[in-house]
């Protein structure tokens, strides 16, 4: 093992050796190299004088560049443009994303969490953290209505073994008896599980009510205490997209970090939803531990660990990207836009709940409850959900994506008002095409 990560692995040992153990094989073997990254940090900034170290091209002292790229980045200069991030990420960034968790999560206020790092979207930070605490051998238990990409890198990259729990029960509430069982039994024969949380939910758009985050904590603390170290996983890629008043704005992660030696929290979150530039792909990974000490070192080491996995990967993220997600948060303009097209999706979700509530629709699905973040979902009654998904493409060029036997999804924020009480008409008229033309199934 190279002696880096052996040290790194000793100061994570002390501060938390159930996390340690935790680590998968390859979490224990990363460490971010002392080669030409860290001299380069060096250089950066005592080399006042001439900087040989810099695998980029200059031109007197300047990022050397093409006009035609240049004039299409400005006014960010060059050096913030067309270099190379460091693989933590930007520490201005990082500082602000962190300031930001904090205000947004009043709860961290009580809790020391890591400075997060930045990946390329949330996509990579549920990579990295794959890399960083998954080998073969382990579970990671998912919702059973899940993003698919999920089984990509856990199952078939990974080659871990993919779990689920039922996310709502009978009564169209989130199920919290079915949750528990699910983790219990998970749990019960290991000595460390994953579990993945969402709220805002992908695909179904549901999110977790002050009640159910409370009753969610406990029971993962629980089973911590049992001593299954849990590994509580927040992938928050719709936070702040809440629309129903009792809905919990928190995530989860504040809830969870730092509450039992035996449980680690991993926020999941970026830019790409949250302040709505999906192509720039700036994501973060954040950590909340409980350590021995009030010291950073526990932080330090994970970061160092999650640095090297990106840099083992691909390198760094867009300096680009970075920049214009950073100097967007410090324009004056930011809060007060953000809200706007925060009222611009909560408007869209408020008509389709108003659609919805039509009773011509009742014989042709139940919609899944939803109040937040992007997507809402309906089961079908008796057609099956990729035919009429299909028949929608072909007969009225209407796109919904087909989830199953019998759920379709809905994207609403990328309707606008006016489209949604088209779409569900539509819908309403293929389910019955096809059951005048026989096409009708049993889904009991």
């Amino acid at each position: 093992m190279n002696p880096i990560a052996a040290n790194l692995n000793q100061i994570i040992k002390y501060e938390n050796p159930q996390l340690f153990a935790a680590l998968s094989r390859l979490g224990k073997e990363l460490f971010f190299p002392r080669g030409i990254p860290s001299q380069g940090a060096e250089a950066k900034k005592k080399a006042h004088r001439i900087n040989a170290t810099i695998g980029i091209a200059k031109e007197a002292g300047h990022t050397m560049r093409l006009d035609s790229v240049n004039d299409l980045i400005q006014p960010i200069p060059p050096s913030q443009a067309l270099t190379y991030a460091p693989s933590y990420g930007i520490e201005a960034l990082r500082k602000l994303w962190q300031e930001m968790l904090v205000k947004k999560n009043p709860s961290l206020k009580e809790r020391h969490i890591s400075l997060p790092l930045v990946t390329n979207g949330i996509t990579h930070g549920v990579s990295t953290t794959a890399d960083m605490w998954i080998d073969s051998s382990d579970l990671v238990l998912v919702p059973e209505m899940m993003w698919g990409n999920y089984r990509m890198i856990f199952e078939v990259k990974k080659q871990a073994q993919l779990a689920t729990y039922p996310v709502f029960n009978a009564n169209g509430e989130f199920d919290l008896e079915g949750f528990e069982k699910a983790v219990i039994n998970a749990a019960k024969p290991r000595t460390k599980i994953m579990v993945i949380l969402n709220s805002p939910h992908n695909p179904s758009g549901y999110a977790f009510s002050e009640e159910e985050g409370d009753k969610i904590v406990k029971i993962l603390i629980a089973v911590a205490n049992s001593g299954c170290h849990v590994l509580a996983v927040c992938d928050d890629a719709y936070f702040g997209l809440f629309y129903d008043p009792k809905s919990l704005k928190e995530s989860l992660f504040a809830r969870l970090a730092g509450t039992h030696p035996n449980l680690t929290a991993i926020k999941l979150d970026g830019g790409t939803k949250e302040n709505y530039v999906w192509g720039l792909r700036v994501g973060f990974i954040t950590f909340g531990c409980q350590t021995v000490s009030d010291t950073p070192a526990l932080y330090d080491a994970l970061t160092q660990k999650g640095a090297g996995c990106i840099r083992g990967t691909i390198s760094n993220d867009s300096h680009l990207s970075q920049s214009i997600v950073l100097k967007s948060m410090q324009d004056e303009r930011f809060e007060q836009e953000t809200r706007a097209k925060y009222e611009v999706l909560r408007a869209r979700a408020e008509k389709v709940r108003e659609v919805l509530e039509d009773a011509k629709f009742d014989d042709a699905w139940t919609p899944y409850p939803f109040n937040a973040g992007y997507f809402m979902c309906v089961k079908l009654k008796d057609v099956d959900a990729e035919t009429l998904r299909l028949h929608l493409l072909d007969q009225y060029g209407v796109g919904v994506i087909s989830l199953g036997r019998t759920d379709i999804r809905v994207a609403f924020s990328c309707l606008d008002v006016d489209e949604i009480p088209t779409i569900f008409d539509l819908m309403l008229q293929g389910i019955t095409d096809l059951r005048s033309s026989g096409k009708t199934v049993s889904h009991s």
